[in-house]
């Protein structure tokens, strides 16, 4: 005896069968108890769903000989014909494959004959949406005024594609996706039937294959126990459908939920390992964190999250320790990361990265919170004026330059300096001047001390061996030097460069340095009197946080 594949031996065959499309049941029952039965209708949902099923539950139903009934008795020959796809009176017609005219204008020839052996004649379309025009337009006649006794079922996963014409003569049932848990429960009664050692685990995995279809998801179990035999392992279903472990996505959540990047990156060294797709993995967790955010938002989810009991037990425990903005956060930048790694020359380093930038994501602010505290602020500083600047007077004004050409030198602000620095004005003034003129030779003296300012002698200080040192004693720039020092000072001027160690107070601050301490002494004040001020202490101390940067707000502070 031929082997009878489970979607096929385990089809339904009453109305209780319909797992999950229980408002089928119901309606149709009920319609069968009272009479009034429509002429025609029309079955619509994904695949393996229960659509055919249904129409052949139907057409037993009409035609048992026990009714019309909405509980066929399956066990006279009507019922036992329909069931085994050979009743006289029933006519399954494949849309996909009849899709013409003529095969429409045979079938209205033969509507109008009675039925030879039932009581009602049933035609089965399936795949309707699959017909032409012309073979739509031939079909509406018989639809709108069918003989009495005829019915039509018509069946598609796509009722977008048939004509709204068809769509108004026909009582339109849609069929859900079977959710998880009923999906899981109708696989355990089968397994158990069937004496297969599996767990609830394995059995999730098979039933999450199967997306919502019981006949994909008998058709897995077909599979894996064609694999296993009757004592099928967690490992082994993992491993045969390729599926990325959940213990895995848990571990992968609750690292990023706890910030931990180490644990992030060794969950996708795993998932490489083992040998796992990356965008697959992405698609699975971007499924994870989706459940996350439901469980958060709804508390019990219901049958908008297909999980365990066991699972959503621990879904719950992760999404109550974390806000809901950071798990919204979280889905977005995976989403985004998913489609990445589509077209990602390096897979691996950029799901490692997303995930590390997730781990690292300061937890997120509630709005509310931070206008409650600025409200306090507001309150407090009523009566508090502007933050005004400090005085000018705490900061240095900033130097004009000296004029090109002129002799005259420029009067240094008054600040800390070496008394050689600027006797009788000249030694900045020199350096302005080369400025303009030879900007590079300029920037070689601020690196240099001033040691002896006696015109016509000018003494430099260097330290010894470094690169300032070695360009000033370069003949050619100690020429370009004097020629600009006699332009400057109207007088032949001898240059003299020494050697100078740093660091042993033998010489007087070079004007780097002295700018330098300068800025510093000018910033210590802005931040002294920018932490002094009321509004900034009040909030510091409402807000509990620290002054990480004071930035000038006038020009002339800079």
């Amino acid at each position: 005896m031929s082997y009878l594949v489970l979607a096929r031996k385990w089809r339904p065959q009453t109305f209780e069968d319909l797992v999950g499309q229980e408002h089928v049941s119901r309606t149709l029952g009920n319609a069968i108890a009272s009479g009034r039965v429509h002429h025609a209708f029309l079955f619509t949902g994904a695949r393996g769903v229960g659509k055919t099923s249904a129409a052949r539950i139907l057409a037993k139903a009409l035609n048992c000989e026990e009714g019309p009934t909405a509980q066929p008795c399956n066990k006279c020959p009507s019922c036992l014909e329909i069931a085994a796809g050979q009743g006289v009176d029933v006519f399954e017609i494949d849309g996909a494959s009849n899709t013409g005219v003529d095969d429409i204008r045979e079938l209205r020839e033969n509507i109008r004959y009675l039925p030879s052996k039932a009581r009602t004649k049933i035609f089965i379309i399936d795949e309707v949406h699959m017909l032409s025009i012309n073979a739509f337009n031939a079909l509406l006649k018989t639809l709108e005024e069918p003989p009495s006794h005829a019915k039509f079922i018509l069946a598609t996963t796509e009722p977008h594609k048939i004509p709204v014409t068809i769509l108004s003569r026909c009582q339109r049932f849609d069929f859900r996706k079977i959710p998880l848990p009923k999906l899981l429960g109708r696989l355990r009664e089968i397994v158990d039937a069937e004496k297969i050692a599996m767990s609830d685990r394995a059995l999730a995995l098979i039933g999450r294959r199967g997306e919502g279809s019981m006949r994909d998801a008998l058709s897995t179990l077909d599979q894996v126990i064609a694999f296993c035999g009757e004592t099928v392992s967690d490992e082994d279903v993992q491993g045969l459908l390729g599926m990325v472990d959940r213990r895995l996505l848990l571990e992968t959540a609750e690292g990023v939920l706890q910030r931990d990047s180490r644990r992030v990156l060794e969950v996708v060294r795993r998932v490489d390992t083992l040998g796992h797709s990356f965008r697959q993995f992405g698609q699975e967790l971007v499924e994870i964190f989706r459940s996350l955010v439901l469980v958060k938002v709804l508390g019990d989810p219901g049958e908008l999250l297909e999980t365990t009991e066991e699972e959503l037990r621990e879904l719950s425990g992760m999404a109550a320790s974390v806000a809901q903005d950071d798990l919204l956060r979280a889905l977005t930048l995976l989403i985004r990361t998913e489609a990445e790694l589509a077209t990602a020359t390096f897979p691996r380093l950029t799901l490692e990265m997303a995930l590390v930038r997730l781990a690292t994501l300061a937890p997120s602010v509630e709005i509310s919170g931070v206008m409650r505290k600025l409200e306090d602020l507001e309150r407090r500083l009523a009566g508090a004026g502007p933050l005004s600047p400090p005085p000018r007077s705490a900061v240095p004004p900033p130097r004009p330059p000296h004029p090109e050409g002129e002799g005259e030198t420029t009067k240094k602000p008054e600040a800390p300096a070496s008394p050689l620095s600027n006797p009788g004005g000249g030694w900045q003034g020199l350096v302005d001047h080369l400025r303009t003129r030879r900007p590079g030779l300029a920037s070689l003296l601020e690196h240099g001390s001033l040691l002896r300012f006696e015109l016509p002698l000018l003494e430099i200080g260097f330290s010894p061996g470094s690169f300032h040192f070695e360009q000033i004693k370069d003949p050619e720039t100690q020429d370009a030097l004097a020629g600009l020092a006699l332009e400057y000072f109207g007088e032949k001027v001898t240059i003299k460069v020494s050697a100078v160690s740093p660091g042993t107070g033998a010489a007087p601050p070079t004007l780097i340095e002295e700018r330098r301490a300068q800025e510093s002494d000018r910033e210590n004040r802005l931040r002294e009197d920018a932490l002094a001020h009321p509004m900034v202490q009040a909030a510091r101390e409402i807000f509990g946080g620290q002054v990480k940067d004071v930035r000038p707000i006038d020009k002339g502070f800079v």
